[in-house]
């Protein structure tokens, strides 16, 4: 295929403007698949993805178009998430086109991922085709005047580049693969030396070991070639190489241009790197692709695995997780309460909540995870700098000097009814205020600074219950701010559970270490031995509850008589019950460590 016939281009939308029902609508006109093949969100072939109704993983498909020039185009395209946990997603599926489709609901206008994504492509040059979708589901046409005018104020460009299309009714989708081979340009002629092929994505397949997904931008790749790595040492020769319909489809060559797989019988995981440029032996490149730019964690949890012996498991599927997706980050990791697992790092709180699920369905793991938490900067009495990324490392408070909080700048785009709502619950989270924009007279962009820690709970459910789902909401990582925060202890008949220690402001210790206190109450089973439930900060107890003992009844079996008896047996009963707290251990159920999650603070 000449490269002027290529075109390969990404779909960048909100969550929910119909990103992969115009994916179904491309690949139905193409004949790419089969009216048997054909189902709603073909792309998202997760079992998680089609539960919840988003997209996780970028997913690249290929397929051939016949212009109305009699021409046949290979397109290449990448369906994209649009959460916003999921941007990392987004940014090396970009890396790997020349163009963009941005994605607006006709009866939501422009919302907060909307604009991240747009500028992301921005940046990342791209040409970008504006489209706006469901206009099926506008009951008053003058409403797509005022989207237009805000894909206009976010882009420059003008309302006669905007396409109007319906996904669903596949209304207007000729016009978007006809604007695709029109407007986005061909791939750039190869200029380097040597064979250059960027891997944007790789997958664990269990009979022929990791196959990364590349973007030839140099040379070529065949069956027979020996690889190397610019960020990896070690060689491997390739078995197959091939183009991703709905399956793999092998081929004889990928050139420059092409989007395909390699296959190379690599077993261990850790032996390629996503973002890392592949050339080959026979026509070795001098430079590598620029990449991608690693990715800094925000979000960390322990995992463990509920019976130890299942260490190593887990240790393997983390491994083979991680290289379908390049965001997540772990390291071995002890407790006290859990024994031997892993502390892992996340992009965002539904990114925690996807890996944790992956790993149980597709890995088969059964897990307890800790609550998660953020990373802070501790600058001690001594001048020294320590990174937290545990509250457990927490050092003692008397040396601490300062403790620094991630901040994000927050866009959060709301109907203007809901203002004051959103205002209230910004307060609450300690958020400083900074500007107010409306994009049109009912819709109103708010931007805030908010500590990171305060939304990894429970912000995103709150944020769309009070606007009943209509606020969307967008962030970005700003530079840390000193705060007055503490680490609350939890502790069970006197020891410290470190699995369930969480750093919080000082002003929110009491309430929560209170209400922390009565959730646990709740979830630890009763024993044979009283159960003390204490929040403290450092030494001093801030709450307490106690999980009381089961009682038998023994004077049961004295009828009248002395009263000592009874006070003899009772006396007895107590001894043992003493003797019992000091060796019994008090199993925590995984219930008691979601009651962190669970604490209500309003």
């Amino acid at each position: 295929m000449d490269i002027e016939h290529i075109r390969n281009f990404c779909i960048i939308a909100h969550i929910d403007h119909g990103k992969s029902t115009l994916a179904d609508r491309l690949l139905e006109i193409t004949h790419t698949l089969t009216s048997k093949q054909m189902q709603s969100q073909v792309l998202d072939d997760m079992d998680l993805e089609r539960e919840r109704g988003i997209t996780i993983k970028s997913h690249p498909i290929q397929m051939e178009y016949t212009h109305s020039d009699g021409i046949e185009y290979v397109l290449n395209l990448i369906d994209t998430p649009g959460h916003v946990d999921f941007t990392y997603e987004v940014s090396r599926s970009l890396a790997a086109c020349e163009g963009a489709i941005l994605l607006v609901d006709a009866t939501q206008g422009v919302e907060a991922q909307t604009v991240s994504n747009a500028y992301l492509a921005i940046d990342t040059n791209l040409t970008i085709i504006p489209i706006i979708n469901k206009i099926d589901a506008l009951k008053v046409t003058g409403d797509i005047k005022s989207v237009s005018n805000q894909v206009v104020d976010l882009l420059g460009c003008s309302l006669e580049e905007i396409l109007n299309i319906s996904a669903k009714e596949g209304t207007g989708v000729q016009d978007v693969l006809n604007a695709i081979v029109d407007i986005i340009p061909p791939p750039e002629m190869p200029g380097g030396k040597g064979t250059r092929a960027l891997i944007f994505d790789s997958t664990f397949d269990q009979f022929r070991g990791v196959v990364p997904y590349v973007r030839i931008f140099d040379g070529f790749l065949e069956k027979g070639m020996t690889t190397q790595y610019f960020a990896k040492s070690g060689s491997h020769e390739i078995t197959e190489v091939g183009v991703l319909k709905l399956d793999k489809k092998p081929v004889g060559r990928l050139v420059a241009g092409d989007v395909g797989y390699v296959v190379t019988n690599i077993k261990n995981v850790s032996e390629i790197s996503v973002g890392d440029t592949l050339t080959v032996k026979s026509n070795l490149a001098d430079k590598p692709l620029p990449g991608y730019q690693p990715i800094k964690p925000m979000v960390f949890s322990g995992m463990y695995p509920i019976d130890s012996k299942d260490y190593e498991d887990l240790r393997q599927s983390l491994e083979k997780l991680q290289l379908n997706d390049g965001a997540l980050s772990f390291e071995p990791n002890t407790s006290t309460a859990l024994g031997f697992g892993f502390r892992c790092g996340f992009l965002g709180p539904l990114h925690m909540e996807i890996v944790q699920e992956r790993l149980e369905r597709e890995f088969g793991m059964n897990l307890i995870t800790t609550c998660p938490n953020v990373s802070y900067i501790v600058k001690t009495k001594d001048g020294e700098s320590i990174q937290i990324n545990n509250p457990t490392d927490m050092p003692e408070s008397g040396g601490i000097d300062t403790i620094l909080e991630p901040c994000i700048k927050a866009e959060i785009i709301v109907p203007a009814e809901f203002i004051g709502a959103i205002m209230n619950l910004c307060t609450i989270k300690r958020a400083k205020y900074l500007s107010t924009h409306y994009l049109a007279k009912d819709k109103v962009q708010l931007n805030y600074n908010i500590p990171l820690g305060e939304i990894i709970y429970d912000f995103f459910e709150k944020l769309k219950s009070i606007t009943h789902g209509y606020a969307s909401f967008d962030y970005e990582l700003i530079k840390s701010q000193p705060g007055d925060l503490v680490k609350l202890d939890i502790r069970l008949a006197g020891d410290v559970v470190d699995a369930l220690s969480i750093i919080i402001h000082r002003k929110n210790a009491y309430k929560q270490g209170a209400s922390l206190c009565r959730k646990l109450k709740e979830e630890i089973h009763r024993q044979q031995f009283e159960i003390p439930i204490q929040a403290s900060i450092g030494s001093k107890i801030i709450s307490r509850e106690t999980v009381r003992a089961f009682r038998k009844n023994v004077t049961a079996k004295c009828y009248g008589g002395d009263i000592t008896r009874k006070r003899k047996l009772l006396e007895k009963q107590k001894s043992g019950k003493k003797r019992m707290k000091q060796l019994g251990i008090v199993e925590l159920p995984q219930e008691a460590f979601l009651a962190v999650l669970k604490i209500d603070d309003d």
